[in-house]
């Protein structure tokens, strides 16, 4: 037993002269600086570290904010777009709203024909 209580008193020997110049927060400060210069030393380290960040921050925030206003200009001609797209549309509705009212054989033979040659040329021009 006393062989075991020595070899922790080595190792706790050991130990105590490997780290005897670290504190608990570090190496300890020379004799020659005050705790209050190291603090002031740290606080400005701090500071520039802070400003840095608010810096890095300050043109992440104007990229993001380029990016919204580039992306709400693209969604209002997008909307634009499609409104001009609806009316386009909603006047052939209206258009083939009438052929189909009529019920003349004429006017849907031709329509039906029309709607087949424009499929064939289509078909032939992307084989």
């Amino acid at each position: 037993m006393s062989l075991a209580m020595n070899s922790r008193r080595d190792y706790r020997g050991n130990r105590a002269a490997l780290f005897d110049d670290v504190e608990e927060g570090g190496i300890r400060a020379a004799a020659s600086y005050s705790s209050h210069e190291i603090d002031e030393h740290e606080n400005d380290r701090a500071i520039e570290g802070l400003s840095d960040r608010v810096l890095m921050l300050k043109r992440l925030t104007g990229d993001i904010h380029e990016e919204v206003d580039s992306h709400n200009r693209m969604l209002d001609r997008m909307g634009n777009d499609m409104d001009s797209s609806r009316g386009i549309l909603s006047g052939t509705m209206d258009k083939f709203k009438m052929v189909f009212e009529t019920k003349s054989s004429r006017k849907m033979l031709t329509l039906v024909a029309s709607f087949v040659v424009l499929f064939l040329i289509i078909y032939y021009l992307t084989r």
